[in-house]
Order: C-alpha cells, then sequence, then structure tokens
C-alpha cells in the first residue's frame, strides 16, 4: 500500500454551467470513467494511487481512504454524490490474484448528475506540477481486434463444467461459477475511449467503467450507499433474448419459469441479504425476481435496499459483500475452492468490484463483469461465466459465455 501520511490533498469542487459529453475529455490510453444513461465521472490525472493484495484488500482500502480523508481539506459546495475528494477503485477477485486492487485518485474530475455538472480539481502537498488541462481531445484511429480462446479451448471448458455438475450431484457444493476468457492485443497508442463509446452506446443500463485498464459495461450493482441507505441488484440467470416480438417473449417467460435458473437467483439473494443484514437489519427486497431485459440478455434480478445503521462506507460494504454467489457459488468457501481447482487462470479483478467511493464513504460499486483487462503492453483479457447448478448443461453453459462475451468481444471488433 501507498504510504499515505505524506498524501496532504487540497480538494475544491465547484459547479459549472454545461458538461456535454464526457468520455472525450479523459485519457486515450489510460481513461478513468464511470457511466450509466449519460451520466457520472470521468478522471484526469493521477494524483494519489493506493495499492492493496491479500485476503484484507478491501478492509485495508477503507482503512486508508479514512486515513486520507481525515488529512484532505475539502471545499465543496456542490454536495451532490460524486463531489469533493473521490477515488476510483478496482479490486481483484480472490485474496491470491497476482493482480494488485488499486484506489486511484485522480487530479481532476469532471461529472453529471440529474442536469448539474461540475468539476472537482485535486493538489497534492508538495507537487508543484500544473494540472492537466481540461479540453476534448480527438479519437485516434478506428482498429479492430479479434479476440481468441485463451487459456482454455471450448471442449476443456465444457470438461470443467461436467467436473463441476458431478461434484453438486455429490453434495460438495450447492453452486459454483465457471469463467473462461479470451485474448487479444491492442496495438500501441490505441485510443481505448473508442471501445468505451461503444460500450456505453450499446449497454446504456449497464455502468460502463474503465479503471487502471479494467474496461467494461457491467448490468450488476455490488452496492450503493448514498445518504445512509443501501441498495444492491442481484442478477443471477440468464436467458438469450429473442428474434423478434414473439420469441423474446417466451425466452422471458421460459426464464422467470425455470426452477433451474430460480434456484441459481435464490443462492445469490441469501448471499447479498447475509452480507448486508449486520449493517442494514431492515432490507426489503421483492419475494420473486423481476426478468431485466438488456440488449442481447434477460437475467432474472432482484433489488435489495435499506437503511444503514452503523458507519459503514461503501467500501466496507464491498468487503462484506464479495464474493456472491452470483459470481463465486454457494456454499463461498466450497465454491473458491473449487474454482481455483478448474479454472487454469487468475481472475484477476474479473467479477471483483469496480467502482468509487467519495469523503462521505457514498459511492457506486459494480461487478466487473461483461469486462476485459488491458495490460500496460497491450494485451488483453477478456472474461465470462456461467452459474453452475445440478441441473447445467455444459453446452448451454458454454453457449451463455459466448451471449456473455458479446458486449466485449463487438466492442473490439
Amino acid at each position: 500500500m501507498t504510504d499515505t501520511e505524506t498524501r496532504v490533498l487540497s480538494v475544491e469542487t465547484i459547479e459549472i454551467s454545461d458538461l456535454k459529453q464526457i468520455i472525450p475529455l479523459t485519457d486515450p490510453e489510460r481513461p478513468l470513467l464511470w457511466m450509466r444513461k449519460g451520466q457520472g465521472l470521468v478522471g484526469i490525472g493521477e494524483a494519489v494511487r493506493l495499492e492493496f493484495e491479500g485476503p484484507t484488500r478491501m478492509q485495508d482500502a477503507a482503512a486508508a481512504w479514512r486515513e486520507l480523508v481525515d488529512a484532505a481539506t475539502v471545499t465543496n459546495p456542490v454536495e451532490l454524490p460524486g463531489t469533493g475528494l473521490v477515488a476510483f477503485g478496482a479490486f481483484a477477485f480472490s485474496a491470491s490474484s497476482a493482480e494488485k486492487s488499486v484506489l486511484i485518485v485522480p487530479r481532476i474530475i469532471l461529472g453529471k448528475r440529474d442536469g448539474r455538472f461540475w468539476v472537482t480539481k485535486i493538489t497534492v502537498a508538495g507537487d508543484d506540477r500544473p494540472l492537466p488541462r481540461l479540453e476534448p481531445r480527438a479519437f485516434g484511429d478506428e482498429y479492430r481486434i479479434s479476440l481468441l480462446p485463451g487459456d482454455e479451448d471450448p471442449g476443456a471448458f465444457r470438461a470443467d463444467v461436467e467436473t463441476a455438475i458431478q461434484r453438486i450431484v455429490r453434495g460438495d457444493v450447492g453452486k459454483v461459477v465457471l469463467a473462461r476468457n479470451l485474448v487479444g492485443h491492442l496495438p500501441e497508442g490505441s485510443d481505448i475511449r473508442r471501445v468505451l463509446v461503444d460500450l456505453a452506446m450499446g449497454y446504456p443500463d449497464c455502468w460502463t467503467y474503465s479503471v487502471d485498464g479494467l474496461i467494461g459495461s457491467s448490468p450488476e450493482t455490488l452496492v450503493g450507499v448514498s445518504n445512509r441507505t443501501v441498495s444492491a441488484r442481484v442478477l443471477a440467470g440468464t436467458m438469450s433474448r429473442g428474434r423478434d416480438a414473439d420469441s423474446d417473449a417466451e425466452a422471458a417467460t421460459s426464464l422467470v419459469t425455470s426452477v433451474k435458473d430460480n434456484d441459481e437467483h435464490a443462492f445469490a439473494v441469501q448471499s447479498v441479504v447475509a452480507a448486508l443484514r449486520p449493517h442494514s437489519p431492515h432490507l426489503t427486497w421483492s419475494e420473486l425476481p423481476f426478468a431485466l431485459k438488456l440488449p442481447n440478455l434477460w437475467h432474472l434480478a432482484t433489488d435489495v435496499a435499506g437503511p444503514l445503521t452503523d458507519r459503514a462506507t461503501s467500501l466496507d460494504l464491498i468487503a462484506a459483500l464479495h464474493p456472491t454467489a452470483a459470481v463465486a457459488g454457494f456454499p463461498t468457501d466450497a465454491a473458491l475452492a473449487l474454482i481455483d481447482e478448474l479454472e487454469p487462470f487468475d481472475r484477476g479483478r474479473y467479477a471483483g468490484p469496480v467502482g468509487w467511493v467519495d469523503a462521505a464513504g457514498d459511492g457506486e460499486w459494480a461487478i466487473a463483469l461483461r469486462c476485459a483487462q488491458i495490460s500496460p503492453t497491450g494485451d488483453i483479457t477478456a472474461y465470462a461465466g456461467c452459474g453452475i447448478v445440478a441441473e447445467s448443461d455444459p453446452m448451454k453453459e458454454l453457449t451463455e459465455t459466448k451471449m456473455k462475451f458479446r458486449p466485449i468481444v463487438e466492442a473490439f471488433g
């Protein structure tokens, strides 16, 4: 972890009259972005970078963030979520991952929410560098990249699913989420914002994000905290969209009546409620999930919400929630052990928390799904997974991963 004792920040947020587009303002090669339905945040430059690893990475991040906030001087008359001191964050899925977890405080943050616009400037004591210029940057040349099978081919993935089903039937685990990856390479100097524009326009109801090379559009809110209220959206259970109105309606009906998908969904809801109840005993959620429509998929979804009764921040809550049954399985320890046994790669930040936190501890965090990690040398690794239960079919699960790869594959291709 970067030492925060010498990081004394001065933060000033002012409201501005207009901010039409935010993606063109960020860095072409290392953009910082959090966006949904045209609203969100972009970061420019890097004032502070905090890195974490191991089983306490999220708890360590929460403690380091409190220390950084306590030492900062913040002027924020706007007082909207995402104003004042804000850090963008991305956390590794596994405690043993080689990928670092990060909190990044930009030097400049621009935001838009509910028709209001602002800019936040952050300076570090002793840092005499001029702040980055606030101006849109022209997009770089277009490119098309094919993503190919990574650490295992489709046949090997189906074999892993079959093994997982056998373990479930044997009683070793109730549900496990298995993933596979695709790989490619980005030419030097490529403008990553082109991919982000495609994702934001194609999936406006999802969280489009870019943090430290992790990019994607996630449909799943891990947790949001605003004015001492916590909320989460649980997704588990998937069906491909139909080709016309009749087949689409049939697909949605099939999903909401599927025993297999409802069982999988129930595991995920139970894990989220159990993790949040110590901080919000009066949670509410619907008894039955609803069908959430995305451009390429139907998902079973349940919204969970309630008042916070302690001083937990959004960072504390992602530590309590991760990993949910939606991305690991149930029971958690048994599912994680089976993932380690069957998946031939380090997930990195795939299926980990990605989002932002502010000085009050409020924030918005998604699960890093429909995503790819871009290395400093341009290597691309995309990920997609599916929940395996006793009734799963290996070929259908492979098809589900192909559907889930579609947003990132099309954005690059």
